[in-house]
């Protein structure tokens, strides 16, 4: 649960446990089996969501990062090198407006936008009602872009079959170890804006081996999404998984 802004909890859960404040422990009790509750809750729609994904044979992909650390530009390159091999929806989350997803459009693909209002993650009952407003039969890669944020949207399994996090070198390279719990939930991590390496203090070696102590098999990627520079093996790697996905 997000201690600062108690995104955790449902706002039914948040006007109970102020009901108990004559009883701190009381409530610090309650508010961890309502937490572990919720938690269990979006486990169960992350798998119904994971199957739903597989039924239509789509290979769902949930990129995480900071705002700005380039999501919406990796989807541009990343469509902009398909060249058509194969079909892209994008599902947008934030807290608020859809200037990401308007992007998105102008590309030519499906996209459903979510508005999160003051939650600084999607969780798994959100995807499913956009999995349901998106023609499926029609994409084979889905992009799910969550709310900018390095904390909470490790935390919330959404039903993908991928999870990634993105790092700007303009963001400093500590942040692995600043941030471990959501890259040990990532399958790949991508460090981004590798075109201004030249221009900031960014030893791209340091927070790449951060991430594989975390985790080993994480796969790295370094690249710029403006150059294109480490885009093909990025899509190298998304092919090879929705070939492994339909085989």
């Amino acid at each position: 649960m997000c201690d600062t802004c108690g995104c955790g909890l449902p706002e039914e859960a948040k006007n109970h446990a102020h009901e108990h404040d004559h009883d701190p422990g009381h409530t610090h009790r309650e508010e961890a089996v309502l937490y572990r509750n919720l938690l269990a809750a979006n486990e169960a729609q992350a798998r119904e969501n994971r199957e739903h994904l597989m039924e239509h044979g789509v290979l769902a992909v949930n990129l995480m990062s900071s705002p700005g650390a380039g999501k919406t530009s990796l989807i541009e390159a990343v469509v902009d090198s398909l060249s058509g091999k194969l079909r892209v929806g994008v599902i947008e989350g934030d807290l608020a407006t859809d200037r990401d997803a308007e992007r998105i459009r102008a590309l030519g693909l499906p996209v459903w936008q979510i508005t999160t209002g003051s939650t600084c993650h999607l969780d798994a009952a959100m995807v499913h009602e956009a999995l349901h407003r998106l023609p499926l039969d029609s994409i084979d890669l889905l992009f799910v872009e969550n709310v900018g944020n390095l904390v909470c949207p490790g935390l919330y399994d959404l039903g993908c079959h991928l999870n990634g996090v993105l790092l700007s070198v303009t963001e400093g390279d500590d942040k692995v170890a600043k941030y471990p719990v959501i890259f040990r939930y990532a399958q790949f991590f991508c460090i981004t804006k590798s075109d201004l390496l030249p221009y900031v203090s960014f030893d791209s070696s340091k927070p790449q081996r951060e991430a594989r102590i975390l985790k080993g098999d994480l796969k790295t990627f370094s690249l710029s999404a403006k150059g294109g520079e480490g885009v093909e093996a990025f899509l190298s790697y998304l092919l090879a998984e929705r070939h492994a996905l339909s085989s």
